[in-house]
């Protein structure tokens, strides 16, 4: 039988700063990924809390934590370009802190040891706190508003979202799921291909009921995620047709 491998040691430069490795938990306990994250956002903001959490063992870790969840960021600014204004000057001059920190690694001016824990966590809470704002929804425009041009943009970025791993054939409080992916697929379809008759907009509204439903139920990251987007698809499909009296 292989022996196991010798467990890692504690950094000795992190050693006067918790007790073990389990107070490192309590140090990333409030960074939280937002839940409706794209997976990119999702696996760059997930990566920086465990580089901060296993810092524990090399200390440089904290300082390329930083650094990592700018990349989330930038990818959700990019996302979002058109919602500026939304981060407060507090929390943008933590934002600018770690983009300096970035510049500076860069250009070889300071090491990957820069930072310790806390006050990597810090900037780093700064990057999750301003993903988690940007990632906001958007006022509900009016009726008049909605064009098919809007439907057809947000239609077609859910499109290459691949279909959620192991939910084939999973059914939530008696909602089977990939039912409803299909049914809302070609609602939404129709809506663009010349618009819903009145079964159509009913049939639509009683399956954004559903979506509703179920989303909160959903215990994967990315099933849930992906529901949310089609429930925002489905909702602007909907949104120039008033639900069924009932």
């Amino acid at each position: 039988m292989n022996p196991l491998p010798p467990s890692p040691s504690p950094d000795p430069r992190v050693r006067d700063l918790v007790l073990d490795f389990a107070a490192m938990d309590a140090l990333v306990a409030e960074l939280v990924v937002p839940g409706d994250a794209s997976m990119y956002v999702m696996s760059a903001l997930e990566t920086a809390r465990e580089l901060i959490r296993h810092s524990y063992f090399r200390y440089e870790f904290a300082t390329v934590a930083v650094t990592h969840s700018l990349f989330a960021l930038e990818h959700v600014l990019a996302e979002r370009a058109g919602q500026a204004g939304l981060i407060p000057a507090e929390l943008a001059a933590g934002l600018d802190r770690a983009r300096g920190l970035r510049d500076k690694l860069a250009q070889g001016t300071v090491t990957s040891a820069a930072l310790g824990p806390m006050p990597a966590a810090a900037l780093v809470r700064a990057v999750f706190d301003a993903v988690a704002l940007l990632h906001r929804p958007a006022p509900v425009p009016e009726a008049a508003d909605v064009t098919r041009d809007q439907l057809a943009r947000l239609w077609e970025e859910f499109r290459r979202a691949p279909y959620p791993d192991g939910f084939r054939g999973v059914a939530i409080e008696g909602v089977e799921l990939i039912l409803l992916d299909a049914d809302v697929a070609g609602l939404v379809m129709r809506e663009l291909a010349g618009g819903l008759d009145d079964s159509g907009v009913a049939l639509l509204w009683a399956r954004i009921a559903d979506l509703d439903k179920v989303v909160p139920l959903i215990d994967s990251a990315y099933c849930a995620c992906y529901f949310a987007k089609l429930r925002a698809v489905a909702g602007l499909a909907a949104a120039r047709s008033l639900p069924p009296a009932t």
